[in-house]
């Protein structure tokens, strides 16, 4: 297994966070154990996520912004595109930590790996359609063409709070940027222990440095300040705590803040994609 030498002695990884485009420490010196599964060997320790490195990777998420959305439709699908084909040559490093680590079955894991494959092809699929779907030419009365269109919502904080599932996690990220969003997502151990190997599946797929940051650490210690933070312009949740999902929304209403539980939608489908748009509609003069 990764992680142990060939004595099968520990030597135990500190695995890094993912902040635009590089791999830095958390600067507040704090870690973490996650451990192989049922068992007290750590397997590696894990960044603890501070205040400050929220906001570093919410500051990388909105300067990355502008510069994404105003991408290509088409240039985003190959980006998501090359995501599935570099987490595909990653399968054996990511199918021992499923299930060394997080304890996943060979099957479960096996089954995840494949649909998280197929998910950035999805959504890739998706990124130069979705506003084809979505737009509309409006009827109006007088001379003019009205017509809407979909755009971005801007920076989305992702709060994963469940069992972690690979494919799930991927169609969360995937579903947001392929619009043109950016995301600073935070999780917990066991699923954290991929930070490492999904920032390097992004940092190599010509994903722009600041789209995707991933924060390990406590969500129970990060995410009122995610809700809160007011250049997040929205929050997709993760989870099932009512609890926790209210106060996300109290915090989120001072800067109008939208708040979607993610959990309701199915993994491959058309409404993550569009609850992370906002709509615009433009009036143009015709010829009289």
């Amino acid at each position: 297994m990764s992680g142990l030498n060939s004595n099968g002695s520990q030597i135990a990884k500190t695995i890094k966070l993912y902040i635009n485009g590089q791999f830095p420490r958390t600067e507040s010196g704090r870690s973490f154990p996650v451990y192989v599964h049922g068992t007290e060997q750590v397997y590696a320790n894990l960044c603890q996520s501070s205040r400050k490195d929220l906001r570093g990777a919410v500051e990388a998420s909105q300067n990355a912004l502008k510069g994404w959305s105003s991408r290509t439709a088409y240039n985003r699908a190959q980006i998501l595109y090359r995501m599935a084909e570099m987490l595909e040559g990653k399968r054996e490093e990511v199918l021992s930590l499923l299930t060394n680590v997080t304890g996943a079955d060979e099957k479960r894991a096996l089954k995840s790996f494949n649909d998280g494959i197929d998910t950035l092809v999805y959504y890739a699929g998706f990124a130069d359609k979705f506003s084809q779907v979505l737009a509309s030419v409006n009827p109006v009365s007088g001379p003019f063409h009205n017509f809407t269109s979909p755009d971005p919502v801007g920076v989305v904080g992702l709060l994963y709070d469940e069992d972690f599932s690979l494919d799930r996690f991927l169609a969360q990220i995937a579903s947001v940027i392929c619009s043109g969003n950016t995301v600073v997502a935070i999780f917990d151990k066991p699923g954290a222990v991929l930070t490492s190997c999904l920032g390097e599946v992004f940092a190599t797929s010509d994903l722009p440095p600041g789209v995707v940051n991933l924060l390990s650490g406590s969500i129970d210690e990060l995410y009122k300040h995610l809700a809160g933070h007011m250049e997040v312009q929205s929050i997709a949740y993760a989870g099932s705590d009512a609890e926790k999902l209210s106060t996300i929304n109290e915090l989120s209403i001072e800067n109008m803040k939208r708040v979607v539980p993610w959990s309701k939608f199915d993994l491959l489908d058309l409404q993550p994609i569009a609850a992370f748009v906002e709509y615009k509609t433009i009036w143009h003069p015709v010829g009289l």
